[in-house]
């Protein structure tokens, strides 16, 4: 026995606790591979394990829907595609949802590409108010928000019936993030913004098998800016769209700008100022008693006539001339005409969502001026919030990220981004000291494929995006007649999101699935 121990002790004597020699290695671990050279970078290198590819993460599920009467059965997913440069690098994880309606025929059904504007919003309104297979729960037909918590329906006013349906987020917007995130100012631009929503398209058709079904473009607000200039874009990959839907339009910003020398967008803001305040009640009699189509085609004729020559003429007109532009435009807008004088004939946008209402100590809203505020007190010359945008913020942040992950099962405890300042300063590339104009663009577009067709919705009570302006683009875009034939309007009593109202949801399903029908090539 005494033989035995000793044996033992001689042979493996670190199995006894015996102290270790400096140097002598540990037998119960690996060999180091540290070197007698190495620095201390090296050393943090490589007992840093490497990060892992960052990869595709979707969540797949069933779900049907009943539109119009006809139950729809459905494919939903939403997840991230990682988008990479041409040496395979990852550069973001784009966040999407789809639907896609089951058994059809990919290749012959349609498929809309959808987004919001911005820039900095996710696809959220659209998705959860104007298309997708659920939408919010309102307080009445108007969209007044409903009282929290909130709650989804089915959407009787969906697309699904009529085309698949993809809703993207823009990077940084939703749950979509560049890689790394420091270099998300690459994706914050014009040009870059183009480009990697029109890379993703490409790769989710591919991903998907689309290449050769119908396929639409739907954008809102600055999303009509993304999509025209997308047109070009995907063309120029060989990627030509059937239709393009625009929603609440801007394409040349040259309209919409309230700077100093610019006295285009006081005559193309006019007659949404006389919508909203028809709405209000706050025109004169001859005005008040009509539609307010009558109303607003009256203040059209008058902003594209004498507002639009007194403008030009600004300080060479007489008093005379300057009082009676002023009375025309307070019997046009509702305000005092001494506020409008004193205005020297220019109201801006906060001016009179601040004015109209003043005696009343109340505002109106930029996205819809049908909608009201309160300001703390009503001596100011700005409202101090939006009420429109204030209305559906709250509801729309929290049905999604309850969906999402309740319905869609999609697990994240990343914040998802409704619409967010972190895209800023948005890069205007090509379009520096000069007025971003995508009109050119989608001309170019439209005239190299004469098969495509755009149509485009316009609120009468969005202050973000007026009508008018819309008109003014599309009339000055100098289309030939044989291409113009493929550009449609209409227009709705509502305002930016003019969805949230009821019937103006039901007229837009009405005239988009129309249009979607009609340019689709599926014979």
């Amino acid at each position: 026995m005494k033989k035995t121990l000793a044996l033992l002790l001689l042979v493996c004597p670190a199995l006894f606790g015996q102290e270790r020699r400096p140097g002598t290695p540990d037998i119960a671990s690996p060999p180091s591979t540290a070197r007698a050279s190495e620095t201390p970078a090296e050393k943090t290198e490589r007992a840093t394990p490497p990060k892992p590819e960052p990869r595709d993460q979707i969540s797949t599920t069933q779900h049907s829907v009943t539109i119009n009467g006809t139950p729809v059965s459905y494919t939903a997913r939403a997840g991230t595609i990682v988008l990479k440069d041409e040496e395979g690098t990852p550069r973001a994880n784009f966040f999407f949802v789809s639907y896609t309606r089951d058994g059809v025929d990919p290749a012959r059904r349609p498929v809309t590409f959808t987004f919001n504007g911005g820039p900095g919003s996710s696809s959220v309104w659209l998705h959860m108010g104007a298309f997708g297979p659920k939408r919010v729960v309102y307080r009445d037909d108007e969209g007044h928000a409903a009282m929290p918590p909130y709650r989804l329906v089915d959407n009787d006013n969906s697309l699904l019936d009529v085309t698949d349906l993809v809703f993207i987020d823009p990077v940084t917007t939703g749950f979509s993030r560049a890689i790394p995130f420091k270099d998300a100012n690459k994706f914050h631009g014009v040009e870059s913004d183009v480009e990697s929503v029109g890379e993703f398209i490409r790769l989710w058709m591919t991903r998907y098998g689309r290449w050769s079904s119908p396929k639409f473009l739907a954008g809102e607000s600055y999303g009509t800016t993304r999509a025209a200039g997308l047109s070009g874009w995907l063309q120029q990959q060989g990627v030509y769209p059937n239709g393009i839907v625009l929603i609440s339009s801007i394409l040349n910003f040259e309209t919409a700008s309230f700077e100093s020398g610019n006295d285009l967008a006081y005559e193309l803001f006019l007659p949404t100022y006389t919508a909203i305040a028809w709405y209000h009640k706050r025109l004169s009699p001859d005005l008040q008693s009509g539609t307010v189509d009558n109303a607003v085609a009256a203040a059209e004729r008058y902003a594209l006539g004498p507002y639009s020559t007194a403008l030009m003429q600004s300080d060479r007109i007489t008093d005379d001339q300057r009082r009676d532009v002023a009375a025309h435009l307070a019997n046009l807008t509702g305000l005092p005409q001494d506020f409008i004088e004193r205005a020297n004939l220019r109201i801006r946008i906060d001016r009179f969502d601040k004015e109209l209402l003043r005696t009343q100590r109340r505002t109106v809203g930029r996205l819809d001026g049908r909608f009201i505020g309160i300001d703390r007190d009503a001596a100011g010359e700005s409202p101090e919030f939006d009420p429109s945008y204030a209305a559906i913020f709250g509801e729309y942040t929290a049905v999604f990220n309850d969906y999402v992950r309740r319905e869609l099962k999609y697990e994240t405890d990343a914040a998802y981004e409704i619409l967010t300042g972190k895209v800023r300063p948005w890069s205007y590339d090509r379009a520096q000291n000069r007025y971003v104009d995508v009109a050119e663009t989608l001309r170019g577009a439209m005239t190299q494929n004469p098969y495509l067709k755009v149509f485009v919705a316009n609120g009468y009570y969005d202050l973000a995006t007026p009508f008018a302006a819309t008109k003014y683009t599309f009339a000055r875009m100098q289309l030939d007649p044989e291409v113009r034939k493929n550009v449609s309007m209409d227009y709705f009593e509502g305002g930016h999101m003019m969805y949230i109202d009821r019937k103006a949801h039901a007229k837009l399903k009405s005239d988009i699935a129309d249009f979607i029908r009609s340019a689709s090539n599926t014979q």
